[in-house]
């Protein structure tokens, strides 16, 4: 009989599955990348040495933001933002989760097919 998963599973998925869709944009990684230095950085530095219109910046930036990925701040009219590390550890883990259940598995297999 199949198992019901739990709503709070479901939740869980589409938090993994927010972070893994806003870092497979090549844009959204560079800009993690320049976040990553620990320093708050405003989309007028954001945009340095980017084709892209600031206005392009902000809206990758409101999807890191939305993944957790990214948090903004305010210095006046001026809006900051800083790479939160949170949601990587988190992928980190649940990566390292589903590669040990993958060598668990070729582990058996591998003992089946070794008989």
């Amino acid at each position: 009989m199949l198992q019901r998963r739990s709503r709070g599973g479901a939740a869980k998925r589409r938090e993994r599955a927010q972070v893994f869709a806003a870092l497979g944009d090549e844009t959204r990684l560079a800009l993690v990348a320049k976040l990553c230095g620990g320093e708050r950085r405003s989309i007028s530095e954001l945009a340095e040495g980017s084709r892209l219109t600031r206005q392009a910046i902000t809206k990758h930036l409101r999807v890191l933001q939305r993944a957790g990925l990214v948090r903004c701040a305010h210095a006046g009219r001026e809006a900051l933002f800083e790479f939160d590390p949170g949601p990587v550890g988190e992928m980190r883990e649940y990566l390292e989760f589903v590669s040990a259940k993958w060598d668990e598995k070729l582990g058996r297999l591998k003992a089946f097919v070794e008989r």
